[in-house]
Order: structure tokens, then sequence, then C-alpha cells
């Protein structure tokens, strides 16, 4: 099963040095957080602010290819976490037939933002624990650590 979610936001993280990309359920309390590098970061933080840059950047390419191939995204789904890293499924179609492309979960999320295509996460990536104090510290997060990246 499929859980829909969205950005709730990106946080920086002093103990690894790198990013999180935080998602939310849609329905519900539920999140996921996923570290990310600077580079993804930052792209996502362009495309949640829907900043436009004068030259287009790699998603911004990825998402122009799809359109001038007529075909577009569809949904993204994060489909598994093996040894601390998660897997996505970009699901593009071109109106006739739909393929899944093996991406990153933090490059599946940048074009999904730049094309409005819902995120989805497999419910049993959802169920697996997290670490108490990384849940304690998600949960007690306020709108104002959800600062700017850039």
């Amino acid at each position: 099963m499929l859980v829909e979610m969205k950005v709730e936001g990106l946080l920086f993280d002093p103990r690894s040095n790198m990013y999180i990309l935080l998602l939310k359920d849609v329905d519900g309390p539920d999140t996921l957080p996923i570290w990310i590098g600077k580079p993804e970061a930052d792209s996502i933080a362009l495309a949640i602010g829907k900043v436009a840059t004068p030259r287009p950047l790699t998603h911004d390419l990825i998402c122009n290819m799809m359109e001038s191939l007529i075909v577009k995204p569809t949904r993204i789904v994060v489909t598994q976490i093996m040894e601390n890293t998660y897997y996505a499924l970009i699901y593009i179609t071109d109106g006739k037939k739909e393929v899944p492309v093996d991406a990153r979960p933090s490059d599946a999320v940048a074009v999904a933002l730049r094309t409005n295509a819902p995120i989805f996460v497999e419910e049993e990536v959802m169920n697996l624990k997290q670490n108490e104090e990384l849940d304690d510290w998600l949960k007690n997060l306020k709108p104002e650590d959800f600062g700017s990246i850039m």
C-alpha cells in the first residue's frame, strides 16, 4: 500500500553535516526523514520556492527533456530502504504506457516538485522503526526550524 506524502521542509543536521528532506503523510502525523546532500537540498529548495534560474539546472533539464519527449511523471514512490539507503521510482507515461525509472529519492522529489507529480512512500518503508532520539527531535520541530538553506 502507498502512503501519499508532501514535502514538509528541509533541515540541516549538524550531527551528520547533511540535509534532511522531511516528508509528511498528507492524511496523518507520520513523517519520513531522508538525509540528502547539499546540491540536492538546494535543488529542492529552489523548487519549493518556485525560484527560476537563468539556465536550467539538472532537475530542470530532466523535466525539459520529458516535456520535449511528450512524457510526464505520474507519481514518484519511495520503494525501500536497504543498508540506510532509500530507493525510489519515478513513474513516467506517454499516455499509453507507464514505465518506472530508478532514482534517488532526492532526485525524484526534485522532479515531482517541478512537475506537480504526487509523492508516495511504500507503507513498509513507513513502518520501519525510526531512531527514538530522532523521533523526539522531529516531533518537537517548530516552523522556524525550517529555515532557508540557501
